[in-house]
This record gives structure tokens, C-alpha cells and sequence, in this order.
């Protein structure tokens, strides 16, 4: 039996990081059971990692690029995995906040440096396809944690749900180490090029800010909206029984679009036309999704609005694979990719974090959510301007 590829390994590695990140939510009833956590409290146990992305996520970059990209990628495993199963044996509040804060900058060392890694170990004609697989790597691991959690944590308890997943990433850590090529030397010198060096030379470029903002405007779209699907349950018409299913299903559409994109922008599709599909798209969704709708069937009416929410999802798929790629293309150069990455995760947990609670604003300032399609769709506008931007940019860099 043939061998994976060392690009597929780093692609696995990713995974068994952002399952750390999808772990908590079928977890959290269980959480508040056994600890006594209130819901605030388990607001924040939700959100440290996107605050760790939002805080870290350029110096964690930076970080990358200056100690070598396989170094630092098996050094978050070893840390999101050693924090998870350290956290297997928590019953303290205070400890679970820290270890849950170490997860969050285990996973940043984990995926920070995915794109380079993926850059350097394929062919260059394969590597627009293979970061639009990796650009699927969260709504994936998003998708095995919803459904695979609910059952595992009925079997054995939130404990061995951690501990397990903390076994796992430690296991892609030794693969990691064992598999791939050592990181070149001419990596961690950089070629004389400092972190001050790097830092202005990627601050000063616009392309890693374009990249960065449109993520943003993405991120904070698309996690407002499936976020709150549980919530949403119940004008959609759909038993609460199916709630895991259903939003499984929805985060896990977005991996056809994140795959579809590599393989696009392999055949010579354009960047800024799958930004363009995907921002048209999402707005139009979403306004199918939350406006109100004639008919006074209510399934044929909860039938479309999830259809829609569906195509939301998957279409959307096409903006994090083609910023992936965009990313290491408008880079200002080889040893400044992964501190490009950083400053989009950067921006892209920012969008996680105020995306969510304008939305519930929007509801509740509206008295519903049939006006929340205002904001989804202004982030689909402000997307759409971002993609102009990112296509001229793209242009002026290749020229």
C-alpha cells in the first residue's frame, strides 16, 4: 500500500487541530451539568480560541516563518494535544479557561503554517488544488466534531472526548516529525531577513490586507448564520432532534466549494471570479433564508429556506480555498507566507468573534430574524468590492 503524501499528512494534521476547535459546542450541556458552568461561561470557553486567533494570530505568523513551518506546525500539535488531554482531567473552571487558551495558540501553530508547508511539497501546477482541499479543513473537522461528539461523549463522558482528540493530535505531531522533509536552513535564516523586516514588508503590501479583510467580511458571515441554525430551528420547521444533523450538514457543504476551488483556479479559472460567485451568492441566500416568503405551506417554506442556507454554505466554500491560494500568491515573498496567513486568520477570527453578536443585534433590534439578511448581505457587498480590489492587485503583483 502506497504511502500518503507528505502534503495530505499536513492537510490530516490540520484536521486533528480544528477538531479541538469544533469539540465544544455538542459538549457544552454536558459541561454545564457536571461543573456548573453558566451559559456566559461557556460563551467565553467558546470564543478563547477566536480571541487567541484574533490577539496571536500575526505574531504566531511571524512566529512560523522564523522557526521553520514543519517545527512550528508539530509544536502545535504537541501543544493543542498535550492541553486537551491535560484538560481530560480538569473538573476546575479556571484550569479549563487556561487549558482552553493553550489550545486556542496550539491550533495557530498548527495551521499557520499549512499553506507553506503545502507550497513547498507539491508540484506547482498542483498547488492551486491542494490548498482549495486544505481551505476544507475546518468545515470538516467542524462537521466530524458535531456529529461524532454528541455519541462519543455518551460513551465516555467530556473527559474521554478530550482526551481522545488530545491522543489523536499528538499522534499527527509524531507523523508529522517522522514524515516530512526537515525545514531547509535557508528557512530559518530567512535569508538575513528579520521579524521587524518581515513584519513591515507584509504590513506595507496590500495584498495581505485585502485577503485578510475579505476573510473577515467571509468569516463573519458565514459563522453568524450557521451559528445560530439551532436557533433558527424552529421557523425553519425542523425537529429539534435533527439540530446535530442539520448543521453538521450545512458546515460540511462548505468543503465542496473549498475543494472546487483549488481544482477551478488549477484549470485557469480566476481568483476574483470565484470571490465574485461566492459574495453574490451568500447575499442572495441569505436574503431567500431570513426574508419572509409567500406561501402558507410552512414545510415548503422551511424546505427552501434550508436549501438556501445550504447553498450559502457551499457556494461560500469557494472564498476560503481561493484566499488560501491568494494568500501565498500576494505574499510580498517566500519567507513572509505564513505571517500573510497569520494576519488573514488574524482578521478572520475578528470576523468570528463580532459577526455573531451583530446578527443577534440585527434580530433583536428588528424584533425577528427576517431583517438579518441586512447584514449578511452588506458583508456579501463589502466582499464583493474586497474581490475587485484582490483581482487588480493580483494582476499588478504577477505583472
Amino acid at each position: 500500500m502506497p504511502r500518503l503524501h507528505p502534503a495530505w499528512l499536513v492537510i490530516l494534521g490540520g484536521v486533528c487541530a480544528a477538531l479541538h476547535v469544533g469539540k465544544l459546542p455538542p459538549a457544552i450541556p454536558v459541561l454545564r451539568e457536571a461543573l456548573g458552568i453558566s451559559l456566559v461561561e461557556a460563551g467565553f470557553l467558546l470564543s478563547l480560541v477566536q480571541l487567541a486567533g484574533m490577539a496571536l494570530g500575526l505574531p504566531v505568523g511571524l512566529a512560523a516563518d522564523g522557526l521553520g513551518l514543519k517545527r512550528t506546525m508539530v509544536a502545535g500539535l504537541s501543544i493543542v494535544g498535550l492541553a486537551s488531554m491535560a484538560g481530560g482531567f480538569m473538573q476546575a473552571l479556571p484550569a479549563l479557561f487556561v487549558l482552553r487558551g493553550l489550545e486556542g495558540l496550539g491550533f495557530l501553530l498548527a495551521s499557520m503554517p499549512a499553506p507553506g508547508l503545502i507550497r513547498r511539497l507539491v508540484q506547482h501546477e498542483r498547488t492551486s488544488a491542494m490548498l482549495g482541499v486544505w481551505g476544507a479543513y475546518m468545515p470538516f473537522a467542524t462537521a466530524a466534531a458535531l456529529l461524532l461528539g454528541p455519541a462519543f461523549i455518551a460513551a465516555a463522558g467530556w473527559p474521554g472526548w478530550w482526551q481522545s482528540l488530545g491522543l489523536l493530535s499528538l499522534g499527527a505531531a509524531v507523523l508529522l516529525a517522522w514524515r516530512l522533509p526537515p525545514d531547509p536552513l535557508r528557512t530559518s535564516k530567512l535569508q538575513g531577513v528579520g521579524w521587524v523586516g518581515r513584519l513591515r514588508s507584509t504590513l506595507a503590501s496590500p495584498g495581505p490586507w485585502l485577503v485578510a479583510l475579505t476573510f473577515a467580511v467571509y468569516s463573519a458571515q458565514w459563522l453568524a448564520v450557521i451559528g445560530f441554525l439551532p436557533s433558527l430551528y424552529g421557523e425553519l420547521g425542523l425537529p429539534m432532534r435533527w439540530a446535530a444533523v442539520a448543521t453538521a450538514s450545512a458546515a460540511a457543504v462548505n468543503m465542496a466549494g473549498n475543494i472546487a476551488s483549488g481544482r477551478l483556479l488549477q484549470q485557469g479559472v480566476r481568483p476574483q471570479a470565484l470571490l465574485y460567485a461566492g459574495f453574490a451568492t451568500m447575499g442572495v441566500a441569505t436574503i431567500v433564508a431570513f426574508a419572509p416568503l409567500p406561501g402558507q405551506n410552512m414545510a415548503v417554506v422551511a424546505g427552501v429556506r434550508y436549501a438556501a442556507i445550504l447553498v450559502f454554505s457551499a457556494v461560500g466554500g469557494l472564498i476560503p480555498g481561493t484566499l488560501f491560494s491568494l494568500a501565498v500568491r500576494l505574499a510580498p515573498g517566500e519567507s513572509t507566507v505564513s505571517t500573510t496567513v497569520g494576519w488573514m486568520q488574524q482578521w478572520s477570527a475578528l470576523g468570528q468573534l463580532l459577526g455573531p453578536p451583530a446578527m443577534a443585534w440585527v434580530a433583536t433590534a428588528t424584533g425577528g430574524w427576517e431583517r438579518s439578511w441586512w447584514l449578511t448581505a452588506g458583508c456579501a457587498c463589502a466582499g464583493l468590492l474586497l474581490a475587485w480590489a484582490a483581482g487588480r492587485t493580483l494582476r499588478g503583483h504577477e505583472a
